[in-house]
């Protein structure tokens, strides 16, 4: 059976949603069976508003099918992905996380492989803080953390072992951060499908 990967993301202006999507691409090249789905926009309509930027990607994300805490129950491996915020995650998806107290309680979370990606403005703008507050949170569904650490000689070009990180608003995903994207997602099938054998 094909491993189920559900890719779990906020973005406010497009660079999260474009690793997800290359995530998305390489999974199902892997044989994987896929559901992306970026979380439900929180923020006021005046704050988005209020930014031309973050508002034509709320908009073109509209038609695309939302998060649900049933994306994760279905899925065999689970990689979220957040803008920094403080060197934390997003307060859009921090409140679907908090969604998953009722899987939470009944074990539903657990054993399942998690893997988290991130970008942020600036080259030490909390990237690996936000990564690892990802693991927190996995650590309490009993999940099966995957980072990538240096398992691969590409993660020396990137070097985040944590996860994937990159710099937002650069003009799109470089080399570095496609490979480390591929590595990653690549590493997170192939450890669930020796869980599953």
């Amino acid at each position: 059976m094909a491993v189920k990967v559900a890719i779990i993301y906020y973005s406010s202006y497009g660079t999260g949603q474009a690793m997800a999507e290359r995530l998305e691409q390489t999974a199902q090249g892997l044989g994987a069976e896929v559901r992306r789905r970026h979380v439900a926009e929180t923020a006021p309509d005046s704050a988005v508003e209020s930014q031309d930027g973050w508002k034509a990607h709320r908009d073109a994300v509209a038609s695309e099918p939302v998060a649900s805490p049933d994306d994760i129950e279905w899925a065999d491996v689970v990689i979220f992905g957040s803008g920094t915020r403080y060197g934390h995650v997003t307060s859009q998806l921090q409140s679907f996380i908090d969604t998953l107290g009722p899987l939470w309680g009944r074990g539903a979370l657990a054993d399942k492989v998690y893997a988290g990606f991130t970008s942020a403005s600036t080259r030490h703008g909390g990237h690996e803080t936000t990564l690892l507050s990802l693991m927190t949170s996995f650590a309490h569904f009993g999940g099966i953390i995957v980072p990538p650490g240096y398992t691969d000689q590409l993660k020396f070009a990137d070097g985040n072992p944590y996860g994937v990180s990159t710099v937002a608003g650069d003009g799109g995903l470089d080399d570095d951060t496609t490979n480390a994207l591929d590595h990653l997602v690549t590493r997170a099938v192939g450890v669930a499908d020796k869980l599953a054998s």
